[in-house]
């Protein structure tokens, strides 16, 4: 019997990593990836079975999609920290405009590269990023660019669209 990660090693040169078909459907079976070949055939692998996925050579981006999360994903009221072990709020307004509790700053945002980049009235700028499973907040120094060294990185949750904290 092959392994799991020799099987997805070759396959991962000609194939397609989809989610799985019951995801398509909305079913719960949250926990697999499916390889789809060139010649047609699939095969599915539960992700707890997976040790790690290796893509060697060039693969071209169009064979490997990972999505991660869109515009208004990050709509809404965030809970962050201050990097003092301290939270508060952020939220993200639909129209652009950002509001956080600490100082009751106003700001503006944008989605980039699939994170949220918020700058404030007083020049500091924040970043909510998703980093593997969970969110986290970069706290940026004014004039600082968001791809430089942070001040600070904490924890980030969505109270909007995900009240329990789990993703």
């Amino acid at each position: 019997m092959r392994r799991p990660t020799a099987v997805l090693l070759f396959a991962s040169l000609f194939a397609f990593v989809v989610p799985s078909p019951n995801l398509m459907f909305g079913q719960s079976d949250a926990g697999s990836v499916t390889v789809l070949l060139k010649d047609g055939h699939r095969q599915t692998f539960r992700v707890a079975d997976v040790d790690r996925i290796e893509l060697t050579g060039s693969v071209p981006s169009n064979l490997v999609h990972f999505p991660g999360p869109s515009r208004s994903h990050f709509l809404g009221k965030w809970e962050v920290g201050e990097g003092t072990g301290r939270n508060f709020y952020i939220t993200l307004d639909d129209d652009g405009t950002a509001h956080r509790s600490s100082g009751h700053e106003r700001g503006t945002w944008k989605y980039v590269n699939g994170e949220a980049q918020i700058r404030w009235d007083d020049g500091w700028s924040d970043c909510i990023r998703k980093v593997g499973a969970w969110y986290k907040k970069f706290a940026y120094h004014t004039d600082q660019a968001f791809s430089g060294t942070p001040e600070n990185v904490t924890d980030a949750r969505n109270l909007t669209q995900n009240p329990k904290g789990v993703d």
